[in-house]
């Protein structure tokens, strides 16, 4: 599907959607509608996504990984539209313990970017740190500015990323992280 990130290819078994691919260039997307009735619902659900008519998906996933990692997915589900998180809280709302980079790399596999909300993680200091995603970190302030989150571009020792509509006070980021 195109997007304002690019092409998404999405895949499904029978009954889930198993995996979002955000492409890493702007290319021409050429494939016909889908007919399956999981990937027809991802695909209206992420259109109203970006067009800001939609702040949670309602679709049957599976995802296949390490306990670790199922865990962090797990509570990368549970950050709300318009906020964020940093690597550490989220480690410990997943149960997993505080390893910022073993977080970090759970976040980095997951396979349903933007469904679930790997782009709302930051560093504790609201830099912004890395999306393995389409274009990377544009990608990530994409969807971080859609949402209206604020971030710190990782140059940026000022604060919050000035132009994004969101409010610092809605970050879930741990003061002391």
């Amino acid at each position: 599907m195109p997007s304002p990130l690019g092409p998404i290819t999405l895949e499904a078994d029978e009954t889930h959607l198993i995996s979002l691919t955000i492409a890493a260039d702007h290319g021409v997307s050429c494939s016909t509608p889908p007919s399956h009735p999981v990937l027809v619902r991802a695909l209206s659900q992420l259109e109203e996504y970006f067009a800001g008519k939609r702040k949670d998906f309602d679709l049957p996933l599976k995802t296949s990984g390490t306990p670790f990692r199922e865990a962090v997915w797990h509570a990368l589900q549970g950050i709300p539209f318009g906020h964020s998180i940093n690597y550490q809280k989220l480690g410990e709302e997943a149960g997993v313990g505080t390893a910022p980079r073993a977080v970090g790399g759970a976040v980095g596999a997951n396979p349903l970017p933007i469904v679930i909300p790997c782009h709302r993680v930051l560093a504790a200091d609201g830099r912004l740190t890395g999306y393995s995603g389409g274009g990377g970190i544009s990608t990530k302030k994409v969807l971080l500015d859609l949402e209206g989150i604020s971030y710190r571009s990782s140059q940026d020792q000022s604060g919050p990323h000035s132009e994004s509509l969101g409010q610092t006070s809605s970050q879930r980021s741990d003061p002391t992280g």
